[in-house]
């Protein structure tokens, strides 16, 4: 008798699957979001052993954990000092790397970019199933670009893809992207759960056995997440995420998962006709345009990755005309904003009930550390107060729910790339005031709010 082949209902939306199609997806509330997949047909020898209470399949060696080689791998540099600090040091060949980021970020650009380099010295292949090849070869040759020794194919078929690769044997590999590749035998559309699921699984199964790099490029939703299960992210070993306005030439690449490297590594890039070029001195770039003498701006030092940035911060309270006065926050937490605002009511002695309040991180950056928390109420005062503060002050802490000062990690690195671009005051917790003074640079430390705000009249 011919085998069935079973069927499985899978939500398009979470990855939950369900023994018979619903209508609504009890995991994540989506409607219409289940479709059905067809499965391989299942080896009735496996089944009869597990009946038995047998297994199929040979046992695997077993190894202690001191016999596990530990030799680092040559890594392969990308070209851009920036794209191998995200990555921690460079490409690891076996390694699997998700890129994402929203149309028009620059993902095909950077990747085209690092393949005709790298392809100089190593095998590369550039899958691409969005684009035609004729597309490719414009944008590369608009870029000014070395395309003699870089290989690309056009395939959507994840079973020709791997007939090409296996035959190949890229030392690098890009499939651009992985929400367009399909496998015949899922009976779904490109793009769905089911079929970006056990496309990644395949490419990242052959990245492992052969040592190719294999770097993926992902789309995101709406809200800013990866478009796709989240078992894929699962499954890559680094993931990337590429973040910019569409009216700023500004990129930034964020690392928010990393096996072989730190984890939130910021890197930046700008946009231009030449294609995407590092910036070297971030904090120059972000300070760029800034106003001396603007009451709620400050410049606070956070701490991205490995290395500390100096970003601007802004903030404005005005009387509100509502009666829900509005609280917004733009590359900062919401709902950290309102609780610092209760904060500077209770231990500050300011009433902003009334009032609105923005705040903004300049340049785009997304600050997700608690050392910006001192520098928010500061902004926050100097705006509610219409008085400016110094043009040469920086400042970084976190404040408790009690009014404390809280240190930071990294106080002596943060102060001294402010000193580099001729900062000459500083307001700190008091526990990050270094031992040894600092060339040109007067370090005030404060232990409670109350205190911080006192610094502010000297």
């Amino acid at each position: 008798m011919a085998k069935v082949a079973q069927k499985a209902y899978v939500c398009n939306e979470c990855g939950a699957d369900f023994p018979k199609w619903q209508g609504q997806c009890s995991e994540c509330g989506a409607w219409n979001a289940v479709t059905e997949v067809r499965l391989g047909p299942a080896k009735a020898s496996g089944t009869a052993r597990a009946r038995a209470g047998g297994y199929a399949g040979e046992a695997a060696a077993v190894q202690p954990l001191s016999a596990v080689s530990v030799s680092e791998e040559a890594r392969i540099s990308t070209g851009f000092a920036e794209f191998d600090r995200v990555l921690g040091g460079g490409l690891v060949p076996g390694s699997a790397i998700l890129i994402g980021g929203h149309p028009g970020a620059g993902k095909s650009t950077l990747l085209l970019q690092t393949l005709c380099k790298l392809a100089e010295q190593q095998d590369c292949l550039y899958v691409t199933g969005e684009e035609s090849p004729r597309q490719v070869a414009m944008r590369a040759r608009r870029l000014g670009l070395p395309v003699d020794k870089l290989n690309l194919l056009a395939e959507t078929d994840l079973e020709v893809l791997m007939a090409t690769v296996e035959a190949e044997k890229p030392q690098v590999l890009v499939v651009d992207s992985i929400q367009v590749v399909y496998l015949p035998e899922i009976q779904s559309a490109p793009g769905s759960v089911s079929q970006v699921r056990e496309c990644a699984a395949a490419l990242t199964r052959f990245a492992k056995q052969s040592g190719t790099v294999l770097i993926l490029v992902g789309h995101v939703t709406k809200d800013g997440s990866l478009a796709g299960p989240k078992v894929l992210e699962h499954m890559i070993d680094a993931s990337i995420l590429i973040e910019g306005d569409h009216d700023s030439r500004f990129r930034t690449l964020r690392g928010q998962k990393n096996r072989f490297g730190a984890v939130n590594e910021l890197g930046v890039f700008a946009m231009t006709d030449a294609g995407m070029k590092e910036v070297k001195n971030p904090s120059a770039i972000f300070l760029s345009g800034r106003r001396e003498s603007a009451p709620g701006s400050v410049v606070m030092a956070v701490w991205e990755g490995t290395r500390p940035l100096l970003v601007e911060i802004q903030a404005l309270v005005d009387d509100s005309q509502a009666a829900n006065p509005r609280r917004l926050a733009v590359g900062l937490e919401h709902n950290r904003l309102a609780m610092l605002l209760a904060v500077l009511h209770r231990h500050g002695g300011l009433q902003l009930g009334a009032s609105d309040v923005f705040v903004n991180a300049v340049g785009g950056v997304k600050v997700v550390e608690t050392s910006a928390d001192l520098a928010l109420l500061l902004a926050i005062v100097s705006s509610f107060r219409d008085r400016p503060l110094p043009a040469d002050l920086v400042v970084f802490g976190e404040v408790g729910l009690s009014g404390e000062i809280r240190p930071v990690p990294s106080g002596q690195e943060r102060l001294s790339e402010a000193a580099k671009h001729g900062f000459a005051r500083a307001i700190v917790p008091k526990a990050n005031v270094p031992r040894q003074a600092i060339q040109g640079m007067k370090v005030t430390g404060v232990e409670t709010l109350a205190e911080a705000l006192d610094a502010l009249r000297d």
